[in-house]
Order: C-alpha cells, then sequence, then structure tokens
C-alpha cells in the first residue's frame, strides 16, 4: 500500500478498523515487500474442459482440452464481491493514511456498480456513502447497493433530448438536472444551501454529462471524499503491484508463467487492463493483455464500450496485446451454460470468457487467464427472463395503440418536463384515447419514486384501481422505462412508450418546445 509523510493527519481509529475488517480479509502483499506473496489470494481456477463443453453445446465448436489452457481468475469470490474491491482498497487506505479521509465523512463516486459497491464494505466502518448512478444499472445492482447501504443519487432525467429541440439544450436540460440533483440530496440529509451556492458548477458539469468531476465537486462542496476511480492512479496500482502478481504467484503453482498467457479483460475504467499490462510488460518484455469490448449499440454492466473508452485516462491501447469487440448476444449463451453449472461469472467475464473461445476457435492463442470481475447473482433476474416476453417493459407507437384499451391509464412521468395542453393532444390522438386519459404526475413525485423506489401518494392516486396496466410516456423514453421498472417491482402492471413524446413530435411534424415545459421546481 502506497505510504505517506502526513502522519499528523491520520485518523489512527478509522485506519485500525479499516486494516482489521477490510484489509485483512482483501488481496495484499503479506510479510512485507520483500517476500511479494499475496494473501487472501481469489481462485484461479481451471475452466479449460468446461469452456471446451460449452464450445461444443451451444456453438458447435470444438476444442480440444489437451491442446489448450483458460484459467478464470475469480475476483467474483472476493470479499465484496468484485475486482473493484482491489483499487477501492488501495484508494480508501491511501486517503485514510494521508488524512483526506476521516471518520464522519462521506464518500461520494460515479459509479456503473461495483465500485460503488466494494466502497459499501465503508459502512461499517461508519462512513456514509453516496454513489450517482443511472437508469443503465440493472434493477440487481441498484439492489444490492441499496443492500450496502450505499445510498444513490439517480442521474436519468434525459440529459440528451433529440435534435430538434429549439431551446437551449444544454442550459434548460442542465437547470431541470440539477434541480433533480439538489431534491435526492436533500432527501438524503444532504444541506441545500451549500448546493445552492455552487449550483452554477453543478449545472455546467451537467450540460456536459461530466459526472465523474460532477462526484469530485460534491466531495468537495460537502467536505467529502471522492476516490476518483477514473483518474486515480491507485486503481491502476494496486492491479500492478497485487493483482498481476498474484496471478503469477497461481501460474508457477501449476507450472506455467503469466508470460505463457494471454490475459483477456473487459474495460470498465482500464485500470485493471493498464495494471497487467505494466506487470507483463515489466517483467516478461510483452504485451500480453487483450481487452474486450461489447458491440457499439449493447450494454453491459459495468462495462464500456470502445467508443466510450476513448479519451479515459486509463484507456492505454499502446500497452494492449490486442483489442476486440464481441457480441453480447451471442457470450449471452456462454452464460447461461456457466450460470447452469454453477460458476460465479457475471456479465463482463461471460464477455471476455467469449472472446477466449472465439480466439482459441481462429487459432489466436491457446492460453489464456480471463479476468472474471464479479459474479451471478445480480444478473439472475435478467437471465431468467426470455428474449422476447409477452409483456414488455417498453412498446413502441403501433404496439401502444393496438393495446390502448387495456390500459387504465395513460400516465406522463418525467423529472424535468411536462406537457403542455397541445403535448397532452398529441399523445391522446396518436393512441386513440380520450385526453382525459392522459394524466400527468408531478416532476418532484417522479423524482421521489426513482429515488426512493417506492411509489409516492401523488402517483398513487393516478394509477387505474382495477389493477389494468398504465402506459408511462415521457420526453424521450428513458426516465418512463426506469419509472415502469421501479412500478413493476412494486408489483405494479407498467410499460413505457419508446421515444416517448420526441418521436411523436417527428411523425407528426410538430415542434418540441410546443408540446412540453420545464417543470416548476
Amino acid at each position: 500500500m502506497q505510504q505517506s509523510s502526513f502522519s499528523s493527519q491520520i485518523d489512527k481509529d478509522l485506519l485500525r478498523k479499516f486494516d482489521a475488517e477490510i484489509l485483512s480479509r482483501t488481496p495484499h502483499v503479506a510479510g512485507g515487500d520483500k517476500s511479494g506473496v499475496i494473501s487472501n489470494a481469489t481462485p484461479l481456477v481451471d475452466l479449460t474442459d468446461a469452456l471446451s463443453e460449452c464450445a461444443k453445446a451451444q456453438y458447435g465448436i470444438r476444442i480440444d482440452p489437451k491442446l489448450v489452457r483458460v484459467f478464470g481468475k475469480m475476483d467474483s469470490q472476493i470479499f465484496g464481491g468484485s475486482v473493484k474491491v482491489r483499487p477501492a482498497v488501495e484508494i480508501v487506505r491511501d486517503a485514510i493514511v494521508t488524512g483526506r479521509l476521516r471518520s464522519g465523512q462521506k464518500v461520494f463516486e460515479a459509479t456503473s456498480g461495483n465500485f460503488g459497491l466494494a466502497l459499501g464494505m465503508l459502512r461499517n466502518l461508519g462512513l456514509d456513502v453516496i454513489v450517482l448512478v443511472s437508469r443503465k444499472l440493472q434493477g440487481g445492482v441498484l439492489d444490492e447497493l441499496k443492500n450496502e447501504g450505499v445510498r444513490s443519487v439517480n442521474l436519468d432525467v434525459d440529459i440528451c433530448p433529440a435534435p430538434g429541440l429549439k431551446m437551449d439544450q444544454n442550459l434548460v436540460v442542465a437547470k431541470a438536472a440539477a434541480a433533480s440533483v439538489r431534491e435526492q440530496l436533500s432527501q438524503l440529509g444532504l444541506d441545500r444551501s451549500v448546493f445552492d451556492k455552487n449550483r452554477g458548477d453543478v449545472e455546467a458539469l451537467l450540460a456536459k454529462q461530466d459526472v465523474i468531476n460532477l462526484a469530485k465537486l460534491l466531495a468537495r462542496i460537502y467536505d467529502g471524499f471522492c476516490p476518483e476511480q477514473y483518474d486515480n492512479e491507485l486503481n491502476v496500482r494496486s492491479h500492478e503491484t497485487t493483482t498481476a502478481p498474484e496471478i503469477d504467484q497461481q501460474l508457477k503453482v501449476h507450472g506455467y508463467s503469466l508470460g505463457d498467457f494471454r490475459i483477456i479483460t473487459a474495460f470498465g475504467t482500464g485500470g485493471t487492463s493498464a495494471g497487467l499490462a505494466r506487470y507483463a510488460q515489466a517483467k516478461y518484455q510483452q504485451k500480453s493483455v487483450h481487452v474486450v469490448f461489447p458491440l457499439a449499440n449493447q450494454d453491459v454492466a459495468g462495462i464500456r464500450t470502445r467508443d466510450k473508452a476513448l479519451g479515459l485516462r486509463f484507456y492505454q491501447p499502446e500497452q494492449y496485446g490486442g483489442e476486440h469487440e464481441v457480441d453480447f448476444e451471442a457470450a449471452r449463451r456462454l452464460l447461461r451454460f456457466f450460470a447452469g453449472r454453477g460458476y460465479g461469472i457475471g456479465e463482463s467475464g461471460a464477455l471476455a470468457l467469449y472472446s477466449a473461445l472465439q480466439m482459441i476457435n481462429y487459432g489466436a492463442g491457446n492460453n489464456f487467464v480471463v479476468m472474471i470481475a464479479d459474479g451471478l447473482q445480480k444478473y439472475l433476474a435478467d437471465l431468467e427472463v426470455p428474449a422476447a416476453t409477452s409483456d414488455p417493459l417498453e412498446v413502441n407507437v403501433e404496439e401502444a395503440n393496438s393495446n390502448q384499451p387495456t390500459y387504465g391509464e395513460v400516465l406522463w412521468t418525467h423529472a424535468m418536463f411536462v406537457p403542455r395542453e397541445e403535448g397532452i393532444k398529441l399523445v391522446a390522438d396518436s393512441l386513440g384515447c380520450d385526453k382525459n386519459k392522459v394524466k400527468v404526475a408531478t416532476a418532484r413525485d417522479v423524482q421521489a419514486l426513482i429515488t426512493t423506489e417506492k411509489i409516492p401518494a401523488g402517483i398513487s392516486a393516478l394509477l387505474p384501481k382495477d389493477k389494468s396496466k398504465t402506459l408511462l410516456v415521457c420526453m424521450a423514453g428513458g426516465t418512463s422505462l426506469r419509472v415502469a421498472e421501479v412500478l413493476t417491482k412494486n408489483g405494479v402492471g407498467a410499460q413505457s412508450l419508446t421515444g416517448g413524446i420526441m418521436n411523436l413530435s417527428e411523425t407528426n411534424n410538430r415542434q418540441p418546445e410546443e408540446l412540453v415545459q420545464v417543470a416548476a421546481e
């Protein structure tokens, strides 16, 4: 662990508890720097036979297990649940040692799930964790964050309206998004006046969709701490000094070294790939790391597509042995196969393992270590849902129109915009229903529903009393889909209109500003 000279600033009691309750249970160099032995190593599992069986059963590909060797580095079995525990431990301990993190402070971070879950370990140390998230998180991830005592601020407020809106998009949307953030922070017990003094800076970051720096700003103005996982060099260091030598030590038990293997990892912040690549280059003078991305139009939990990795500090393609864009829908069959055999492999691990299968099939290597970043539990619900269901959460205009008689109500649910009279009329006309059937939820109630995942009284009063479904409409479909997910979790039948009023306005040659207005705070 990185040390510091600012010993007078150390919260010694917090450091003692951190070492006893977290560091002692997670991978770290034991016995000092001289021995270099990694304590609490996560399992390195030989997956060769299982992958060979999967290749044949799911893809009709024959792999001779005598000619290949595939190990899975099962960071799904780490204390804390994912590979992100490693940088979280390194970063947080350094912050305590340097006096930047003390008891009673709040920790703010932007996360797609696993890093936030890792920070949840701090709950037992008396530290509050607040994460900035979006609706793209699977329900299982959101549930785990809540179970770990991690509180969240949901930024799903349709930050990017569709082209054609004549209002100043950045200004209007940023102001409304800031109002949503302000309300959610207030519900988490934070002082609104502190937020208000810095509102201009918040709006500027929201206008740029810069959630990473928004987390840093909130930590600064509320005297908290931000791990800055996307920019913190300790993210990379944790994998260079712990993960990579740990794998190397485990391979030596099997008669190999890391120099004999290609390493495959998906890309989140880039810390894992950068750290492993530096180790392989320094020790073996090899570019052994292969980085895997889903296809550009696919969402995989915690993983970036290649275009969204561009510009990140730790995206360092010059250090990689290769980059691969892989179809996650094809990898999903592998995920189901390994899930059925009890392996703790999550979505990113399945994507990486499927990439190894393809590389073997096309003669691009025989020996692989695949990073299994997290486990299966939070993805089980999605895995059990068939690819096509009879009652999907989203419907297009044609489907909604034909199903209109089955909806008890049509409900506008948005955290920023409300429809004008012309907007309500357009929704009703497009769906072939009476204008009085279209109800409008307040922006405050929508914010509360998204934040708490409980149905406010104001929205409950608008839902049909006969238990029939509700069709949800908003600006561009994102917020209403999130509301549909929450309502469904609470046992209320609901569907979201894909594309919302933006699609309807385009179809009817109407300008969006004629149809909606910014909701009052």
